[in-house]
C-alpha cells in the first residue's frame, strides 16, 4: 500500500515540532501501520464482520441442540442399558441390515446410542445417523449428523455457513481470508495503540467525545481481546484449503502431526485417521463402510469390553469396525470437554486382543495443543463457559469492525461532498525509511504470503492498486493547476 507511491509534492515527511531533532528515517513505519491498517480494516471488515457474526452463532450452537433435538439425544435415565450389539442390530434393522462405520455408545444415563451408516446421497463428511434408547433398543430418530463431533443439522447449517457461507469450496475464500487478516489487523492496531497512548501522555489530556471516544472503544476493546483473536486467527487458519494445507505440512516437518493406531493384523502399513474433529474435516467414520461379509454386532461388545479394560476410560467412545479384511477395529476417545484426551486402541476382533495402543498422555505436546485449540475454537473444550467467551469475542470482533467504519466515516473532510468519506494516512511511507527496515519489512510480507497465500494475494493487489492510484492522482495535479491558472 505505500511501497511505491510517492508522498504528494509538499507534503511533510516527519512532521515534529522539533525538525532539528528528527531522525530523517523516523516516522516511517508508524505511517505504513496506518495505512496498512486502514485498508486492511476497510476491505477485510466485511469478511471479518460475517465470521465474528457467524462463529458467536455457532458457539452458542451445543445449547441449541439439546432443545431441537431432545428426543433424538435425550432418554430418561437408564440404569442398566441393554448390550451394545443389541441396540446396533436395532439400528441395523431399521439402516435394512447396513453394517455401522461407527457406533459412539451412550456417554451418560440420559443419552441415546449413536449409529452412524454410510450413506452416498449425503454430503462429505455426513452421515446417517440412528438414535437409539439404550435402555429399550427403541429408535428415537434417524437425521443425518456431520464431523467427528456428531454436529445435528442445526449446528452442521451454522458451522457451513461460518466456514463457507453455505457456498461450498469456493465459499471458504472468504473465512481464509478473514482469518489472514486478523491477526494483521489485530496486531498493527496493538502497535498503533501503544504508540497512540505514548503520544497522549506527552500532550494535554483531552476530553473523549465524538470520534476519540469511538478510537478509545476500538483500540482499548482490541487490545483486551488481542490474544482471542489471535488464538482464533491461528485455528482457524488450520482448517482454510491453502493456508491449513501449509499449516499440515510444516506439521509434518517438524513431527507435530497426531499419531495414528497401526491398524493392519498381518504385518502391513495400514494406520487409522489422526484427529480430524472439527468443521470440514473427515467425519466420524471417514470410510465407505465397514466389512459386509458375515458381520456380528456381538462384536461390539467384546471389542468394547476389550478396550475399557485397557486404557480407553473416557465416557464417550468411537468404535469403529473394520473397514477391510485383515483389520483391527478401533476404539477412541472423543469427548471434546476437558481434558478432552483422545486415546485409543486397536482390538483384533476375533480374540479380543488389544493389538496397538495410543495414550494421550504420550501424544506431543503439539499434538495436545491441536485437540484443545480445536475444541476451544468450537465452544467445546470448557462448555458452556467456553462458548460464552466466544460470544463474547465474537461480539466484541463485530463491534470493532461497525467502531472502524465509523471513525473512517467520521474522518471523512467536511467539504468533500455528501459521499466523501475518511482518507488513509498519506502514501510513501517506504520512500522515507531506512533500507534495512524496508527490506526487513518487505522480507517478511514476502515469506508470510507464501505461507499464508490468500493474505500475500491480497496485499499484492491492495499494494498495486494504492500504486496506481497514486500515480494517476500525481499526474492529474499538473492538469489541474494548470487548468485553475487557465480559469
Amino acid at each position: 500500500m505505500t511501497l511505491l507511491a510517492k508522498p504528494p509534492v509538499g507534503a511533510s515527511n516527519t512532521p515534529s515540532p522539533h525538525p532539528e531533532h528528527t531522525p530523517p528515517h523516523s516516522g516511517w513505519f508508524r505511517a505504513f501501520l496506518l495505512r496498512l491498517h486502514f485498508y486492511a480494516g476497510i476491505l477485510a471488515g466485511p469478511f471479518l464482520l460475517v465470521a465474528a457474526l457467524s462463529g458467536g452463532l455457532y458457539a452458542m450452537a451445543p445449547q441449541l441442540e439439546p432443545v431441537l433435538y431432545a428426543k433424538e439425544l435425550r432418554v430418561p435415565a437408564v440404569a442398566n442399558p441393554l448390550p451394545l450389539s443389541t441396540q446396533v442390530k436395532a439400528a441395523m434393522d431399521l439402516a435394512g441390515g447396513a453394517v455401522p462405520v461407527t457406533v459412539r455408545p451412550a456417554p451418560g444415563p440420559e443419552d441415546t446410542t449413536r449409529v452412524l451408516f454410510a450413506d452416498p446421497t449425503l454430503a462429505e463428511s455426513t452421515y446417517r445417523t440412528v438414535f437409539v434408547d439404550p435402555g429399550t433398543a427403541e429408535i428415537r430418530g434417524d437425521l443425518p449428523t456431520y464431523g467427528s463431533s456428531g454436529s445435528m443439522p442445526i449446528r452442521t447449517w451454522i458451522s457451513n455457513l461460518h466456514r463457507s457461507l453455505n457456498l461450498g469450496e469456493p465459499g471458504r475464500i472468504y473465512s481464509e481470508l478473514a482469518a489472514s487478516w486478523l491477526w494483521v489487523i489485530a496486531l498493527g492496531g496493538l502497535l498503533l495503540w501503544i504508540e497512540r497512548i505514548r503520544r497522549k501522555r506527552q500532550g494535554a489530556p483531552r476530553k473523549r467525545t465524538g470520534r476519540a471516544r469511538t478510537v478509545w472503544l476500538h483500540g482499548t476493546t482490541g487490545t483486551v481481546m488481542l490474544l482471542a483473536f489471535l488464538f482464533l486467527s491461528a485455528t482457524g487458519l488450520t482448517w482454510s484449503a491453502n493456508a491449513g494445507a501449509n499449516v499440515g505440512t510444516l506439521r509434518t516437518a517438524l513431527d507435530w502431526t497426531t499419531p495414528s493406531l497401526k491398524m493392519s493384523l498381518t504385518g502391513e502399513e495400514t494406520t487409522a485417521g489422526g484427529d480430524h474433529s472439527g468443521h470440514g474435516t473427515a467425519g466420524a467414520g471417514g470410510s465407505t463402510g465397514a466389512v459386509q461379509q458375515t458381520f456380528n454386532p456381538a462384536l461390539f461388545d467384546s471389542v468394547t469390553s476389550a478396550a475399557r479394560a485397557d486404557i480407553v476410560k473416557a465416557p464417550m467412545v468411537d468404535i469403529k469396525p473394520s473397514t477391510k479384511p485383515g483389520t483391527a477395529w478401533s476404539v477412541t476417545e472423543a469427548g471434546r470437554e476437558w481434558p478432552a484426551s483422545a486415546s485409543a486402541v486397536a482390538v483384533d476382533p476375533s480374540t479380543g486382543q488389544v493389538t496397538n495402543r495410543l495414550d494421550f498422555n504420550d501424544f506431543n505436546l503439539a499434538a495436545k495443543l491441536t485437540r484443545w485449540g480445536i475444541a476451544a475454537h468450537m465452544g467445546l473444550l470448557f462448555g458452556l463457559a467456553n462458548q460464552l467467551l466466544l460470544l463474547a469475542v465474537s461480539l466484541g470482533l463485530a463491534a470493532m469492525v461497525v467502531w472502524g467504519y465509523v471513525m473512517w466515516w467520521r474522518r471523512r473532510p467536511t467539504r468533500g461532498g455528501s459521499l466523501a468519506v475518511g482518507r488513509a494516512a498519506p502514501r510513501g511511507a517506504f520512500l522515507r525509511g531506512h533500507w534495512v527496515g524496508v527490506l526487513a519489512a518487505i522480507t517478511v510480507m514476502v515469506a508470510v504470503g507464501f505461507f499464508l497465500p490468500l493474505l500475500g494475494w491480497s496485499l499484492l493487489v491492495f499494494v498495486v492498486v494504492d500504486a496506481v492510484v497514486g500515480e494517476l492522482r500525481r499526474r492529474e495535479r499538473p492538469a489541474r493547476r494548470d487548468s485553475i491558472k487557465q480559469s
